[in-house]
């Protein structure tokens, strides 16, 4: 061994570069085309082969292209144009400001395991990253007081090649932080890192932070790859969803408990703490701690305190894709967490299960941020639903549809995806308040405006653009398989660029059936082989590491191209990542979609696909079941589930071949006498102004803080009144709700049914309840009234208040109320009693209610 001194060398750039040096370690660069021109202006292929990093490339480039940039007076124009945006940026009046200028020292916290900012930033796997990190940008954007927290990965997600077989093999190439943007945080001074500590069984881990800029929004990412760690944990912050469940319980204890020390450490106390997905969830317990230490409060008072300010975003549809950890594992990481919060074991695996009283279930991470957040949301109106249906034991006698899991369907940074080209027409007939005000609608509304030659001409030249990149690539893919030389030049005849292109990219899992167009091939061929009427797909995406059956796809989709009548029309693009994402979403003419409905909770890339004007066929989940209308895009099927599997493949890969030969395949090849689809245009226009203003992280923002940020925060700030008196006394109350509540009875009921009511009307119903110790203001009843369904369940209902009156009887309280009959048909009504106390977030967070027997 020999001992190595390390340093740092960075690029020197002359004094009237110097603003590059800025602008290359702010991500406001990734969506700003202007900006991404400047940087390339100084050597575009450098730019290509350096990742689209600016940080590497400068400091690759020679000296002497700097000092010829520096000399160039038309750069420098453009450069100080550049400036100027950025600081505009930074330091405008912003929604936010307009908005909520009136609240003071509000900061939220964006917890992620994952953000996909850009390719040069590989701290992504895949929609979960990508949609944080269009999250962060559309706040910056907003001007929302917002950081993210995040790991930073060393060697990030994995890099994919295909061997002979067509099997995915995986290799992890390292990081190396200094030449990405991103800077490591250094204590006042300036000298040493910035580093926290976390306790792990028998030791203390230590991370330090490194920040990434994204506009306005500051994303501080934990490392765990120094020094001071032993050699395993230095591992925590190796790969992304990397190794096994225990180095998985490793990583999340590093987000969740060292995040919230990261921001202690640079003295943010945060807001509102956002959970995007479980794996953050331990950040509940520290933050819990913490209020315990310095107020000296009891547990649950504490618990209140931090729930009413936690928000929990839940991505998953099916459980077998939420973390979840033996009760052994849980004991050995975090006894002395729970030990500070003086619980017990038992007390503290209650709040991670279902069913507080199973002994033998397991510790999962999504109960557990249910349980410790005041407002939970899946990410589109049908995920919601299958939310609520999946997480109903957690509130076992609530109504599904009422359960404490609401939904905002996600959306997508409009600006960082939409092409440069289309960027310009969007600019030319909307002008620029479609990039400023992406969820406005009547700006949309001029997109009919823009003349069907220049919006396919412009699409037909992304078209031409994905073909060469695609026969580029997979020319490189071919050469590193160790390809003979006649089957490499083959590359370069593969596909058309005026041929109809689809698209599917997307994770590789069993559910999302990439192989479904394969099901009857003698049919696929016929459509694919037409001379006169081409279409041709191109597939890429990435499977799991452990994920067998979503490689096995992936083998046979490569198997099936090398079809002698298939091979120049279907290909496979390795290695997927958001710079090949941007061609193919910008250059396919239909995007596609084919999941078991409903395991797709939400699905951006058909948003990014709309907003290029290519049209979704899609299978009715995730976001497409709320987006879809005649004549923007195609449905497969019209939301059928099925239990027979291969049945439910059979009938929806006929209806997806019907759909491409009677009309998907006739529209686009249909071209009047100036040869355009007029047409396949008229719905690239519809699918681009109805979809473009719903379907945007903007409008997604928007919806975070008005309905989830901003009434945490202020519920939060109440509870904190009196030094968290507050927060004690709602944690007292429940406790004594909790106590009293078997002793609340529904009795005698009384209603004015004399024969039928007519529409208008109204019926008077009284009912008599015991309340035990309770109060009448410690309870909500309700009648709970609606139609009546075929075997006599109530189905569309309503919850009515009813008033107490008079004195209680004998420990009985009267309640009355009406029902206003507003349609016709079998109704019905039952009555149900609620907790109910004005510091609840929801009603029904309790799980308490008591019906009427």
């Amino acid at each position: 061994m020999y001992l190595i001194q390390p340093f740092t060398v960075v690029p020197s750039l002359p004094e009237s570069l110097k603003f590059l040096g800025e602008l290359a370690c702010n991500m406001w660069w990734a969506w700003n085309r202007d900006a991404v021109d400047l940087i390339r202006r100084l050597d575009r292929d450098l730019w290509d082969r350096c990742g689209h990093n600016p940080v590497l490339m400068l400091g690759q480039l020679p000296q002497t292209a700097l000092e010829q940039a520096s000399a160039d007076e038309g750069f420098l124009v453009q450069m100080d144009r550049i400036k100027r945006q950025l600081e505009d940026h930074m330091t405008r009046r912003s929604w936010f400001d307009k908005n909520f200028s009136h609240l003071q020292n509000v900061t939220i916290a964006y917890f992620s395991a994952e953000f996909g900012l850009n390719e040069s930033l590989p701290l992504y796997s895949g929609g979960l990253g990508v949609l944080a990190g269009d999250h962060l940008k559309a706040a910056s954007d907003l001007g929302l007081p917002l950081v993210g927290v995040g790991l930073m990965y060393r060697q990030g997600y994995f890099r994919q090649y295909l061997n002979a077989d067509g099997w995915q093999q995986e290799t992890y190439p390292s990081n190396d932080f200094y030449t990405m943007p991103a800077r490591l945080v250094t204590r006042e001074g300036g000298k040493e890192p910035l580093t926290i500590g976390v306790e792990y069984p028998g030791r203390l881990v230590k991370a330090q932070v490194w920040r990434i800029q994204v506009g306005r929004i500051p994303l501080f990412a934990l490392d765990c790859d120094i020094e001071a760690n032993s050699p395993e944990d230095r591992q925590i912050t190796a790969q992304l969803y990397g190794g096994d469940n225990e180095n998985r319980i490793r990583q999340e204890l590093m987000l969740g408990i060292g995040g919230v020390r990261a921001l202690a450490a640079l003295g943010i106390e945060p807001s509102v703490c956002h959970m995007n997905e479980g794996h953050s969830a331990f950040l509940a317990v520290e933050r819990a701690r913490r209020l315990q230490t310095e107020h000296g409060i009891d547990y649950l008072s504490a618990r209140e305190a931090t729930r009413a300010s936690q928000v929990f975003t839940t991505h998953t549809p099916v459980p077998a894709g939420i973390d979840r950890f033996p009760p052994a594992m849980i004991e050995k990481y975090l006894s002395p967490y729970y030990q500070q919060l003086g619980i017990g074991l038992d007390e503290f695996l209650s709040l991670g299960r279902q069913n507080p009283y199973d002994m033998q279930e397991t510790f999962s991470m999504a109960v557990l941020a249910l349980r410790t957040a005041a407002a939970a949301n899946g990410v589109s109106k049908l995920h919601g639903k299958v939310s609520r249906a999946m997480w109903q034991n957690v509130w076992p006698a609530v109504p599904e549809d009422e359960l404490p899991i609401t939904s905002i369907t996600n959306g997508i940074h409009t600006r960082s995806w939409i092409s440069g080209d289309m960027a310009t027409l969007l600019d030319r007939y909307l002008g620029t308040r479609w990039a400023r005000r992406p969820e406005d609608h009547t700006v949309w509304q001029q997109v009919d405006q823009i003349p069907d030659e220049e919006l396919w001409r412009t699409h037909e030249r992304r078209r031409e653009r994905l073909v060469a990149v695609a026969r580029r690539r997979l020319a490189q893919q071919l050469i590193a398989r160790g390809a003979p030389s006649h089957e490499i030049a083959t590359a370069g005849e593969c596909l058309d660029a005026e041929a109809l292109t689809i698209g599917f990219a997307r994770r590789f899992a069993t559910y999302k059936r990439a192989a479904l167009l394969f099901e009857d091939m003698d049919r696929l061929k016929s459509i694919i082989s037409d001379r006169d009427r081409p279409v041709q797909i191109i597939f890429a995406g990435k499977a799991h590491p452990r994920d067998n059956g979503g490689k096995d796809l992936i083998r046979k989709i490569i198997h099936h191209a090398r079809d002698e009548s298939l091979r120049r029309r279907i290909v496979f693009l390795e290695d997927y990542d958001m710079n090949m994402a941007r061609y193919m979403l910008q250059g396919c003419d239909v995007w596609l979609n084919t999941p078991r409905r409903p395991l797709e909770a939400s699905g951006t890339s058909g948003m990014k696909a709309a907003a290029n004007g290519a049209l979704n066929l899609s299978i009715l989940d995730g976001w497409w079941d709320e987006a879809y209308t005649p004549g923007l895009g195609w449905a497969v099927g019209r939301g059928e589930q099925y239990d027979d599997l291969t049945y439910q493949d059979k009938v929806e890969s006929a209806a997806l071949y019907d759909l491409l030969e009677k009309e998907i395949v006739p529209l686009f090849y249909e071209r009047t006498s100036d040869s355009l689809p007029r047409g396949w245009i008229r719905s690239m226009k519809q699918s681009l102004g109805t979809l473009g203003p719903m379907f945007n992280a903007t409008r997604m923002v928007m919806e975070y803080t008005e309905r989830l940020y901003m009434p945490s925060m202020r519920r939060a700030r109440r509870l904190a009144e009196e030094k968290l008196a507050r927060a004690g006394s709602l944690s007292r109350w429940k406790q004594r709700v909790r106590d009293q509540w078997s002793q609340v009875r529904v009795g005698r009921i009384e209603a004015a049914l004399n024969g039928q009511l007519r529409v208008g009307e109204e019926l008077a119903v009284s009912a008599e309840v015991a309340l035990g110790g309770l109060t009448p203001e410690d309870v909500s009843v309700q009648l709970y009234t609606g139609s009546l369904d075929a075997i006599g369940r109530l189905s569309a209902s309503e919850s009515i208040p009813m008033k107490p009156e008079g004195d209680p009887q004998d420990g009985r309280f009267r309640f009355v109320g009406q029902i206003r009959c507003q349609a016709s048909g079998r109704r019905g009504f039952a009555i149900r009693v609620l907790p109910n106390h004005e510091d609840l977030a929801n009603p029904l967070e309790m799980g308490l209610i008591r019906w009427a027997e």
